[in-house]
C-alpha cells in the first residue's frame, strides 16, 4: 500500500522535515505545499536532487494546500513574519500572527480525515485552533515530545548514564509552565531524586542557546515529527508527549499508540505536579480565549 504524507510549509522546520522524510524514506510520497506555488516546486526540485543522489524511495510534489488531502499525515510547518521582541513566553509572540494563517487553512482543509502534526508556534494554541476550525478529530501539536527529549538528555548528562536509559515525560505547555514528571522518572529502572529547578532552567535555555548559533531550531522538532508519523501511520507502537484534547483544554500529554491509533493518559503526578499542570492549562485555555475573542 502506498503511503502518502503532506507538508505544509517550506521554511526552516519545514524543509528540515522534508529532508529527513526523503532521507528515511517512510513514505512513498511528499506532497509540498509552500505561500506559492514557486516556492514548493523550488523544495521539491531540490528534495529531488537529495532522492537521486541518496537513492530514496520518497517522491517529493509540489502542490496547493487543498492538494494535500489525500495523505495519511499532514505536517503543519506555516509561519508568519513577526518580530518576536518577548523576554518571557517567547513561543507566544508569533499567536496572532500565526493564528490567522492556521485557521485559514484548517477552514481551507476542513473534514481531513488523516492525522495532522501542528509545528507552528505556539504550538498549544495553534493545534487546537486548527482542530476547531477543521472539524479534524486526529490534530497533535509537535512540542511536549521534544522537551521529554532533551529533559532525558539533560538528566543522562547529570546522572552518568545513556539517555535511553532515563524514562520520564515533561507534559503541559510547550513552553514556560511546562511541567517536568519528576516523581515518575526512573534511571536505569529506579526512581531517584530529581533537581527539578536546576533541569527547569537548563531546558528553558537549551533552545535559545540553539537559535541563538544557527538561527532557529530545527533537527530536533523534525525528529519528533519523524517519531510521532511513525507511531501514527502504524509503522511502530509507542508513546510520545503530544498536544492534545485533556479534559476538554489541549496541552502536552503522553500519548500511546496502538496500529496507529493514539489513546492519551497522565502518569501519576504528585500533588505539585498536578497543581502546575492545572496551573499550565489553565494559562493555555486563558490565552486561548482571548486569542479566538480578539483575532
Amino acid at each position: 500500500m502506498r503511503t502518502t504524507i503532506g507538508i505544509v510549509g517550506a521554511g526552516a522546520i519545514g524543509q528540515t522535515v522534508a529532508n529527513t522524510i526523503i532521507a528515511v524514506g517512510i513514505s512513498d510520497r511528499l506532497l509540498l505545499s509552500s505561500r506559492t506555488l514557486p516556492q514548493a516546486q523550488a523544495l521539491a526540485d531540490d528534495l529531488t536532487d537529495m532522492r537521486t543522489a541518496t537513492g530514496s524511495a520518497t517522491v517529493p510534489i509540489a502542490c496547493r494546500p487543498e492538494d494535500t488531502v489525500g495523505a495519511a499525515a499532514l505536517i503543519i510547518a506555516i509561519r508568519e513574519r513577526f518580530t518576536n521582541d518577548n523576554a518571557t513566553d517567547i513561543r507566544m509572540a508569533g499567536a496572532e500572527a500565526n493564528a490567522r494563517a492556521i485557521r485559514d487553512l484548517g477552514r481551507r482543509l476542513a473534514g481531513y480525515p488523516g492525522t495532522v502534526l501542528i509545528v507552528t508556534n505556539p504550538v498549544d494554541l495553534m493545534t487546537r485552533l486548527f482542530a476547531e476550525a477543521s472539524g479534524c478529530t486526529q490534530v497533535y501539536g509537535i512540542g511536549s515530545n521534544l522537551d521529554t527529549v532533551r529533559y532525558r538528555l539533560t538528566l543522562s548528562a547529570l546522572m552518568g548514564v545513556p539517555a535511553d536509559r532515563v524514562r520520564g515525560h515533561v507534559i503541559g505547555e510547550h513552553g514556560d509552565s511546562a511541567v517536568i514528571c519528576a516523581s515518575t522518572t526512573t534511571v536505569n529502572g529506579e526512581n531517584v531524586v530529581i533537581p527539578v529547578r536546576e533541569l527547569g532552567e537548563t531546558l528553558a535555555h537549551r533552545p535559545d542557546r540553539i537559535s541563538s548559533g544557527v538561527g532557529r531550531t530545527r533537527s530536533g522538532p523534525a525528529g519528533a515529527v519523524l517519531t510521532t508519523l511513525r507511531l501514527a501511520l502504524g509503522q511502530a507502537d509507542g508513546t510520545t508527549e503530544l498536544c492534545t484534547e485533556w479534559n476538554g483544554r489541549w496541552l502536552g500529554v503522553p500519548v500511546t499508540f496502538t496500529s496507529g491509533q493514539g489513546m492519551p493518559a497522565l502518569p501519576a503526578l504528585s500533588p505539585t505536579e498536578a497543581e502546575r499542570f492545572a496551573a499550565s492549562g489553565l494559562k493555555l485555555d486563558t490565552a486561548y480565549q482571548h486569542l479566538v475573542t480578539t483575532h
